[in-house]
């Protein structure tokens, strides 16, 4: 496997192959991110194929490569951002997340419903920090906010998260944070 850096030197360069290696290599994290974002699949592929996209035309202006997944996923919010804002104007009523075909995995779609009780700014920040493992600094600048405000946001969401597991026992509460 190519070292991360080179392949980030050579997709800088316009190489399609080292370019399509990073995206596969980001693609579980871009569909998690998406995911918490915009909820359906349909949404989801929008948004990593914009920011594929974009990515590739704007590569020439990351200035340096170990920030690359950062960038990446700034990208990403901006367009998944961007979709969700336009869906609201359209979508007024809440709806339950929508298990995969098949998908037997009953602690994922806890999770998932467990994240459907936090409004989008609360959701974003507990998926870059506790899934994707991205730092407060960090999950602050790719969302230009404090982070301060990231903390906050966490912390909201961990407890508003903690009411729903231990009172909600199994019922879905939709009262956004």
């Amino acid at each position: 496997m190519e070292d991360e850096q080179a392949l980030i030197q050579r997709a800088k360069e316009h190489d399609s192959e080292a370019f399509a290696c990073l995206m596969q290599r980001y693609g579980k994290s871009m569909y998690k991110v998406a995911k918490a974002i915009v909820k359906t699949d349909e949404d989801v592929a929008d948004a990593m194929q914009e920011t594929a996209l974009s990515c590739w035309e704007k590569i020439g202006t990351l200035k340096q490569g170990q920030y690359f997944k950062t960038w990446l996923m700034r990208i990403l919010i901006n367009h998944c951002n961007a979709i969700y804002r336009k869906n609201s104007r359209y979508v007024l009523d809440n709806f339950l997340p929508e298990a995969a075909a098949g998908e037997d995995d009953y602690a994922n779609v806890e999770w998932m419903e467990l994240l459907q009780c936090l409004g989008e700014k609360y959701r974003i920040v507990i998926v870059l920090y506790y899934v994707e493992g991205f730092k407060v600094k960090d999950i602050a600048a790719m969302l230009k906010i404090s982070e301060s405000a990231v903390k906050e946001r966490m912390s909201a969401a961990r407890k508003k998260m903690e009411r729903y597991y231990t009172k909600g026992k199994g019922a879905i509460i939709y009262e956004k944070v």
